[in-house]
């Protein structure tokens, strides 16, 4: 994949990058916004890891601008540790993940790896099943009209069934996009969050079929 990484620091834009090359990625640096958007015109990305804090401006307000322009190459997000109005605001601007500072590289590697492997979202889509909506450029699930919060691998759940429609996505290539590993944990914790999707939007939200995986909607 080719890969973006945006960061002030040079140490750290370094390190990041050295270990995304390790695993075979195309990796360009930039250490600004400016440097960010001409790196994206010259060179395009298939992920972006940005930092928030930027020298002439934040990740976030960048995230936003990106996004308003139609830009939908997956964002993954570096936020300062604890910092949850930061993450919120960032994921509200149109980031699809975040990694908290400090971080673990491997965490890092991984993620990059699921939002490459999901791919572009077209945000500009309104997914409609049943009573429930979903707005893939505003990132809001909504119920009869009200507003339905979603944690982030909820909503990553949700949006990947809803990049395909009703077709079947099977559920090794779920856990592969939302988590970035197939373990026994990942595995529990998708039955979890499916569970916890069907009590929040309605049983028919996700349909399973078994010995398959899950699709959007009613059959």
């Amino acid at each position: 994949m080719r890969v973006l990484v945006v960061d002030d620091d040079p140490e750290l834009l370094d390190l990041v990058m050295r270990a995304l090359e390790r695993d075979g990625h195309r990796v360009h640096g930039a250490r600004s916004c400016a440097e960010a958007r001409s790196a994206l015109g010259a060179e395009g990305a298939d992920v972006v890891v940005l930092d928030v804090e930027l020298p002439d401006g934040t990740g976030v307000a960048l995230c936003r601008a990106l996004r308003d322009e139609g830009e939908r190459v997956p964002i993954l997000l570096l936020t300062a540790h604890g910092e949850v109005p930061q993450r919120v605001a960032g994921l509200d601007a149109g980031a699809d993940d975040f990694v908290a500072k400090p971080f673990a590289v491997a965490e890092l590697r991984a993620r990059v790896r699921a939002l490459g492997r999901r791919g572009p979202v077209d945000r500009g889509v309104v997914h409609r099943t049943g009573d429930v909506e979903l707005d893939l450029g505003a990132r809001r699930a909504r119920r009869d009209g009200t507003e339905v919060p979603l944690t982030t691998r909820e909503w990553a759940i949700v949006e990947l069934l809803a990049g395909r429609g009703g077709r079947v996505i099977a559920r090794s290539e779920i856990l592969d996009a939302v988590w970035g590993e197939i373990t026994d944990e990942a595995s529990a914790s998708l039955d979890v969050l499916v569970a916890r999707i069907r009590r929040k939007l309605g049983t028919g939200i996700i349909r399973t079929l078994r010995g398959q995986g899950y699709a959007l909607g009613d059959a």
